[in-house]
């Protein structure tokens, strides 16, 4: 029969979806509760294996000695200079605008001699 082949006396073409009843779609309903037995499933999965890596870290704090200083030091401090305002080095004579000469150079001060802007 050339790519077609009867099954349950309903004929199959080749490369095509047998109709309905030879699929089974798992319902909406019953999808959730294996959702729900899958979480259940994790959370105790998680549990034992977050018990056993506090275990290791308590031997290897132990073990070494170290302090909480060791494991989860302080961030670093930010210099008492930084996020302060500095003063304005040029000026746009036209606009009055102002630059301190740190970052990206403004358009109007481009390809220009920047002493002729300094304040």
């Amino acid at each position: 029969m050339g790519g077609v082949r009867i099954m349950d006396n309903v004929p199959i073409i080749a490369g095509t979806i047998p109709p309905t009843p030879f699929f089974t779609m798992t319902s909406y309903k019953e999808l959730l509760k294996q959702r729900e037995t899958l979480e259940q499933q994790i959370n105790e999965a998680r549990r034992q294996e977050l018990a056993g890596a506090i275990s290791q870290v308590r031997a290897l704090v132990a073990e070494f000695g170290l302090t909480q200083q060791d494991v989860f030091p302080a961030a670093r401090a930010r210099s008492a200079t930084s996020g302060t305002k500095v003063a304005p080095k040029y000026r746009d004579p036209v606009t009055g605008q102002t630059w301190t000469g740190r970052g990206k150079a403004p358009k109007w001060i481009q390809n220009q001699n920047r002493e002729q802007f300094a304040i």
